[in-house]
């Protein structure tokens, strides 16, 4: 992906996009999902992962992605304030129901694999806990520690947590299957698909054919606990695999 720098982005008009570059972090590739599902054009910004991003943050209050300024509208750091940017742009297709009982399903539904304290935010705790001792990178994993709430004590639990959240969406989407539906939500597409589809990365990356993220990181994703391998049921990434062989784009670009 092509990216511009802070400082190019600030007086440009339109919608700029501040993404982590080099690898697929999951919030910003469902941010992008969201927006190119929708055919609205962006420029993407330039974020280091793990990096101060001084400048960033001088703009954009934030110096993590991903970030969303659209013309001289304030900064949307928020995950969900992006779809509602996206759904204000562009309506169609709607990636938020109509139905105020499907809203409320799919809002509680997207929290939890996105939000503080879920799904997403446990597996950062588990990835970060082989780097708080590790030699050389002591001040990059203290910022981002004292950023995400890491104590020990929260990642030794991070792994019980991550598997009671995906036994109750597997149960979910079985009960969604016996209903003859694919989807998290109704019978249709909806933003929490769009969601689960690329947070799954951090269960299982999808191929490295389609997904040339680095070794590395991708050796970190694939070390799992057993109380999450015994947790993570096949429609999981069924879900996941039929969302993207649907709607969403392939290979990955970041």
């Amino acid at each position: 992906m092509e990216y511009i720098n802070v400082e190019q982005a600030i007086n440009r008009p339109g919608l700029r996009l501040v993404l982590t570059a080099g690898v697929p972090g999951p919030w910003g590739e469902a941010a992008k999902a969201i927006l190119r599902l929708k055919n609205i054009p962006f420029t993407a910004v330039r974020q280091d992962g793990g990096a101060e991003n001084a400048q960033l943050a001088a703009w954009t209050g934030q110096n993590s992605a991903p970030v969303a300024i659209y013309n001289d509208e304030a900064p949307r750091a928020n995950s969900l304030d992006i779809l509602y940017l996206a759904e204000r742009i562009n309506p169609l297709p709607a990636l938020i129901p109509q139905d105020i009982d499907q809203r409320i399903e799919m809002f509680g539904l997207i929290q939890t694999i996105i939000g503080e304290q879920g799904f997403a935010w446990q597996r950062r705790l588990m990835l970060l806990q082989p780097l708080m001792n590790a030699p050389g990178r002591e001040e990059m994993a203290a910022r981002l520690g004292l950023k995400y709430g890491y104590t020990d004590e929260a990642a030794a639990q991070a792994a019980l947590v991550c598997a009671a959240i995906l036994t109750r969406l597997a149960t979910h989407l079985r009960q969604q299957e016996s209903k003859g539906s694919a989807y998290f939500v109704g019978s249709s597409l909806s933003a929490v698909d769009v969601y689960w589809a690329n947070f799954a990365g951090m269960l299982k990356p999808l191929p490295a054919e389609v997904n040339p993220m680095p070794e590395s990181l991708r050796k970190s994703y694939a070390e799992l606990p057993p109380s999450l391998l015994q947790a993570s049921d096949v429609i999981l990434l069924q879900h996941r695999d039929y969302i993207y062989s649907r709607y969403l784009t392939l290979p990955l670009d970041y």
